[in-house]
């Protein structure tokens, strides 16, 4: 599986030696998606991944992951294993080539809409503009109902 977000934690490294004498060490993080309601993940590397794959506060990655669940005392415990992490750009400001970030002295200040929806207009037809801005409709003329071929 694969998700892409920035490392917001960073833990400490932790390491010790299993009950067969093996040494072992594990690095963990916490993550947040890049998404219109972003999640928060908890996930570690294990092994030599934790020394393949150091992340930064800051970073934005693609996390490639497994999810394992496993019991102990009745309960059920669950955690993401990252496998692989590479840098991602989603999410990240565009930038020119040979550019770190777009320079703020060419970008315009505030976007100017594009006619049509949300433009400035003048007012519509029948209507009067007081002080206030907004416009007042004006009720519209008697239809002449002798022309008036509509059926209702």
């Amino acid at each position: 599986m694969e998700v892409t977000g920035k490392i917001i934690v960073a833990l400490p490294e932790m390491s010790g030696t299993s009950k067969m004498g093996n040494p072992w060490k594990k690095r963990e993080y916490v993550l947040e998606t890049i998404e219109s309601f972003p999640k928060k993940i908890h996930f570690d590397f294990f092994g030599e991944k934790a020394d393949q794959f150091v992340l930064n506060l800051g970073d934005t990655i693609r996390l490639s992951f497994d999810i394992e669940s496993r019991e102990y005392n009745g309960r059920w415990y669950t955690s993401i294993r990252g496998w692989k992490a590479e840098p991602s750009t989603e999410g990240a400001p565009a930038a020119a080539p040979g550019q770190a970030y777009p320079d703020p002295r060419t970008a315009p200040a505030f976007p100017q809409p594009a006619a049509g929806f949300g433009a400035p207009q003048a007012p519509a037809y029948g209507t009067t503009q007081p002080a206030g801005g907004f416009p007042t409709p004006t009720p519209p003329a008697p239809a002449d109902t002798a022309n008036d071929d509509l059926p209702f």
